[in-house]
């Protein structure tokens, strides 16, 4: 199979209409069309099949994409391992990280790698939302080599390690009467509204835990789907709620929201990074790995 149209089928299972693959690759819808059906033909039974504007996967379709995507990691590993060869300065290290942490961890990390390793470049992608404690379904299925993730996670063949701790912070509105402390107890906002990130999230399960180790149950006025969003509804005066520091952008006050730091024990989260034992990481994702779990060890990795 010719495999820039396996490509073609990820893009297209993976949700892209024939349009916008046409678009990026600058060829023809038919030409891709034409293409996928090749793909179809070569696997004996229909693999796609229309919704509305877009093409969903068949029962067939799910079960050859898994090996479609396997593949075509090791086929860039292979290309990578090449090249790697040839310079061994260079390569591709692909890394999945939180939002939360693509605006200084993340920017961060990889601006001081490349003091050291100035020619390797990334593939970064955002980690799918999946269940507390686990890896994403990038790391999963080894479309990245390494997860940086905002808590523990376990699994078969699964190795983590440490890299940071990010306090956890009380957020309230500028008018709130702790906006003013210069650190609090949870326990003081017991009675008040919440405002917390839908499940599944790993913060959503930390601000419950530590509520329940300050000895309540919060009520929880509103749910949304991240932090940006929960930082508004605080500063709309619509409830309170217990976000990390992103950095050191958010140490007093960003905007009409207060960061009060909570001197609960556990008000903290912890920052890693995540890649399977199963898998050879090539030299400069190995390279990245290493960096990693040494940078947090000797540098100034906390908010």
């Amino acid at each position: 199979m010719d495999t820039e149209a396996l490509r073609w089928f990820q893009h297209v299972a993976d949700g892209m209409t024939v349009t916008e693959v046409a678009d990026i690759y600058g060829v023809s819808q038919p030409g891709v069309s034409r293409a996928l059906s090749r793909v179809e033909q070569e696997a004996g039974t229909p693999l796609l099949q229309r919704s509305g504007r877009t093409l969903r996967l068949t029962l067939a379709g799910a079960a050859f994409k898994q090996h479609v995507d396997r593949l075509m990691v090791d086929l860039d590993d292979g290309i990578a391992a090449v090249e790697q060869l040839l310079d061994p300065g260079t390569g591709v290290v692909s890394l999945s990280y939180p939002l939360s942490l693509g605006t200084w961890f993340v920017p961060k990390l990889i601006r001081d790698f490349r003091v050291v390793r100035p020619r390797v470049r990334f593939r970064l992608q955002r980690s799918a939302v999946g269940e507390p404690g686990a890896i994403s379904r990038l790391l999963a299925t080894r479309a990245v080599d390494l997860e940086i993730t905002t808590e523990r996670v376990r699994g078969p063949g699964v190795q983590w390690r440490r890299v940071a701790i990010e306090p956890l912070l009380l957020a309230v509105p500028d008018d709130h009467h702790l906006a003013g402390a210069t650190d609090v107890d949870l326990a003081r906002v017991a009675g008040e509204p919440f405002i917390v990130r839908r499940a599944p999230s790993g913060m959503r399960e930390k601000v419950l835990g530590l509520c329940a180790a300050a000895g309540f149950e919060p009520e929880i006025a509103y749910e949304v789907d991240d932090l940006p969003t929960v930082r508004g509804f605080v500063g709309a005066g619509l409830g309170v709620s217990v976000v990390p520091t992103v950095g050191a952008e958010a140490t007093t006050q960003l905007g009409p929201v207060r960061f009060v730091p909570l001197r609960d024990e556990e008000a903290r989260r912890e920052i890693g990074i995540a890649w399977l034992a199963e898998r050879r990481l090539l030299p400069a994702a190995e390279s990245m790995r290493r960096y990693a779990v040494r940078w947090g060890a000797t540098s100034d990795a906390r908010a």
